[in-house]
């Protein structure tokens, strides 16, 4: 059973895919959304009912415009209950070979998910100071592995993750806790006809201790836990959810 309002909880990039559902996730739990957007969207509500539904509320917000991002905040902070959380999901990725990946594509890699995410980090500060709160940023399983052809995305979730230590560790006298979920193969819209690949699909088969990719799902039933249940002295890490891929010999 849902509670009641319970504050504020703004994710980035939550139109669709893993934020949707993460967003979905958290408004069951009681809490209210921003979705945080570039098209300012509400996601598919799913199976919200009316009430829930009425709790989704949309802002125009380009992680990488700053004054932009601090409106969008803004305006999410003077939503009932005020801002507690931010859900760093918005994110690029490019790939290729590294000896001919044009710096250009890095850059904009880690303009999105490195300096996108730091900003908004630091754009919330202020507003979840005042009465505690929690970050969770969305990294990947790849924060930790080398990875043929995806050099600019692996430093940039690798450099979430050490954000998130660093502010958890900052943050801490502010009343701020700091985390990350680091998802493996996660299938949605953009990515299931790759997942579908025979190739991919024997690959993921042998690796994948259970056997097959996740759902968005299974990451917002994480990161809705988090914001659900009283953690407090957890802070800092970095949670993978692979399904066991990162860890199998």
């Amino acid at each position: 059973m849902a509670k009641g309002p319970r504050g504020v909880v703004a994710v980035t990039g939550a139109e669709r895919g893993i934020g949707a559902a993460i967003a979905r996730d958290l408004v069951s739990r009681g809490f209210t959304v921003a979705v945080l957007s570039i098209g300012a969207r509400r996601p598919d509500p799913g199976k919200l009912t009316p009430a829930q539904r009425r709790r989704l509320h949309a802002f125009a917000c380009d992680i990488t415009d700053e004054a932009q991002a601090a409106q969008a905040l803004a305006q999410a902070a003077k939503l009932p209950g005020g801002l507690v959380g931010l859900v760093n999901n918005a994110g690029i990725q490019k790939d290729g070979p590294s000896h001919r990946f044009p710096t250009a594509d890095f850059e904009a890699v880690l303009r999105t998910n490195v300096l996108g995410t730091f900003a908004m980090c630091r754009l919330a500060h202020p507003h979840l100071v005042k009465q505690g709160g929690l970050i969770v940023n969305i990294s990947s399983f790849w924060d930790r592995m080398g990875v043929k052809n995806q050099v600019a995305y692996t430093a940039s979730k690798a450099a979430v993750s050490s954000i998130t230590r660093s502010l958890a560790v900052e943050w801490a006298k502010d009343g701020i806790r700091v985390l990350a979920v680091a998802p493996g193969y996660i299938e949605t819209d953009m990515n299931r006809a790759a997942l579908a690949n025979a190739k991919i699909q024997a690959y993921i088969a042998k690796r994948i201790p259970r056997g097959k990719s996740g759902v968005p799902e299974d990451i917002a039933c994480v990161v809705g836990a988090l914001y659900d249940t009283d953690m407090a002295f957890l802070t800092g890490e970095i949670i993978h959810v692979d399904g066991g891929q990162g860890i199998v010999h």
